[in-house]
């Protein structure tokens, strides 16, 4: 997620494509394939025992020797004589992007020495296939191999260029939606694409995420907010439209932002989809993976030594004083069971007449909690709270789940591992410090907890930010993930939520909210400068017989029970997230 930076900047419209022939067959091609695994996913249990592996030797020999006359044909044509001077051109372009130019200078960085280091080593000689270049750091003498060639693929010449093309195309719509959002691309990938357009890589042309750098005093200041701006939020159609004022919003004339077109991304999502299931691009990137596997491993026999003399020269860093951040850790996970049993029995010990929940109007203190379980955390060990995600848990989403629940009782999971309760998440906030405490004093480790948003009530955002800030559970080796669990069907069967547009609204409405009014809105605005981004998690396992389209319901009419289909769920979380970045930016 963007942080607020000036509102100067005017943003880019969304590029909006016209869908001709080719697209229409693309798209018809996609439901094809769409409806084609829906087929194997019905069948796949039935005739799973009696699938032929694919290398299996009846018929190979035939196949073989077809594509072997038809591969001796291409070579011998002048056609593809001509194809490939100018596949070696590609390459040799593709090659200089690689090679530093002999007038190219290394960035200047000052390299931070410790009193003990000793004076830099001299620059080393980089070999490449022209003349020698002294560069202004340290390259190690490894061993190179070279692939020479026309194209080095492997494949018919028909095949490369198609798999070629098609790689290309899902590479720049890539780009396109990462430059759209403020997503960082990557740099070298950004050269390669505008090479195929005969265009020249610039570097103010690269998109990066503003960053909020920690805070210079109070982290919990609620007083030095931004003034109110006073602009109108209304969902249309599930994508949030900003206006100057209510008369604008009246006449419908929003701001200028790129805001999302459903036709352009539903006819890129048929393009990945039909390229998915390309055969030459399959088999080019399964040769192409193998490839590069097998050269790493080549440079690891010849090179084993010389990376090993490397890794020891370097001061003061070795595996445990290097940083490392883990991204992808659930906060109801970021402790060890063995940290949670601990806590548990602390809390038992010191607090047991704390009163910290209510049942059926009644007041229970930790004790009496504990009582009505039937348990004594003294007779708690780590094998009885249960909570390891083991070898059991591999494909079964439920155990996965249940694995929440210390001892299998979700009383404890609300009072221990949840944010909104009855003492205001208090034990949990505790747990996240006293985690990232840990983290603190180790000094290398950092990690991205993920906090949930249901999209329930428009309130959760208000309880999540006020849970942060009256806790202080700010740590300078912490950012925090919003992950949104898509159970949408289950929030309409039990009838909390009348269409899947009141979700999208309660999940980021209140953050166009706070960007906008910041002084409204104190808490969530301070909290959303420690927000990294959003992730949209379920049990993947779980197919949906609805295909996403032009042609879908849009959000405030889908009122089924039925769960919308994943690529739904990404798109508006997206087109959300792009608008709020803009907007932020």
């Amino acid at each position: 997620m963007a942080l607020p930076g000036s509102l100067g900047e005017m943003p880019r419209q969304f590029p909006r494509l016209s869908v001709s022939e080719v697209d229409e067959q693309v798209r018809l091609l996609a439901e094809k394939v769409f409806a084609k695994v829906l087929r194997e996913e019905d069948s796949k249990d039935a005739f799973s025992l009696f699938t032929v592996p694919e290398d299996c030797p009846i018929g190979q020999k035939e196949a073989k020797e077809r594509e072997l006359e038809k591969e001796l044909a291409e070579q011998n044509s002048a056609e593809t004589v001509k194809r490939k001077k100018s596949f070696k051109m590609i390459r040799s372009q593709s090659l200089s992007l690689q090679i530093p130019s002999l007038d190219w200078k290394a960035p200047a960085v000052t390299p931070i020495l410790s009193p003990v280091s000793p004076v830099p080593p001299p620059p080393a000689t980089i070999r490449g296939p022209g003349p020698s270049v002294q560069e202004a750091y340290d390259v190690p003498e490894f061993q190179r191999m070279t692939i020479s060639g026309d194209y080095c693929a492997g494949i018919t010449l028909d095949d490369y260029e198609q798999a070629a093309n098609g790689l290309s195309k899902a590479l720049l719509i890539r780009e396109k939606y990462s430059r759209l959002a403020y997503h960082r691309f990557p740099r070298t990938t950004s050269q390669y694409l505008c090479t195929m357009n005969d265009e020249s890589w610039k570097m103010e042309d690269e998109v990066f995420p503003e960053l909020n750098p920690p805070p210079d005093k109070d982290t919990y200041e609620l007083e030095n907010v931004p003034a109110n701006l006073n602009y109108v939020v209304k969902l249309r159609g599930g994508i949030p439209h900003i206006y100057d004022n209510n008369e604008k919003a009246e006449k419908h004339e929003p701001r200028s932002f790129p805001y999302p077109d459903l036709e352009t991304y539903t006819l890129d999502l048929s393009h990945i989809l039909a390229l998915i299931t390309d055969g030459p691009t399959k088999t080019y990137c399964h040769r192409r993976l193998n490839f590069l596997q097998s050269k790493f491993k080549l440079h690891e026999m010849l090179n084993e030594m010389s990376e090993l003399k490397e890794l020891k020269s370097v001061p003061h860093r070795d595996f445990y004083n290097v940083r490392k951040v883990d991204t992808h850790i659930h906060a109801a996970a970021c402790m060890n069971q063995k940290h949670l049993l601990r806590f548990i029995k602390h809390s038992y010990r010191t607090e047991p007449d704390k009163v910290v929940t209510e049942k059926n109007g009644k007041k229970m203190t930790l004790k009496e909690l504990f009582e009505s379980l039937y348990m004594d955390p003294y007779d708690l060990t780590v094998d009885s709270l249960d909570v390891h995600a083991g070898r059991q848990t591999f494909h079964r989403f439920d155990k996965f789940n249940a694995k929440y629940n210390p001892v299998g009782a979700s009383e404890l999971r609300d009072l221990y591992l949840k944010t909104d309760n009855y003492i205001d998440g208090e034990y949990f906030a505790r747990i996240v410090k006293e985690v990232a405490g840990e983290l603190e004093e180790s000094k290398y480790q950092y990690s991205e907890p993920r906090l949930s948003i249901y999209g329930r009530s428009s309130k959760e955002w208000d309880v999540l930010a006020k849970w942060f800030i009256k806790h202080r559970v700010y740590s300078p080796h912490m950012r925090f993930m919003i992950q949104v669990p898509r159970i949408f069907d289950i929030f309409r069967t039990k009838k909390i939520l009348p269409d899947f547009g009141k979700m999208l609204e309660n999940i980021f409405l209140p953050l166009f909210e706070a960007t906008i009014n910041p002084s409204d809105h104190k808490e969530l605005y301070l909290f959303m400068n420690y927000v990294t981004g959003f992730d949209s998690v379920d049990d993947e396992s779980k197919h949906n017989d609805h295909m996403f389209s032009n042609k879908s319901p849009a959000p405030e009419e889908w009122t089924q029970e039925q769960n919308p289909p994943y690529s739904y769920y990404l798109f508006y979380m997206y087109a959300n997230v792009m608008l709020l970045n803009n907007l932020r930016k």
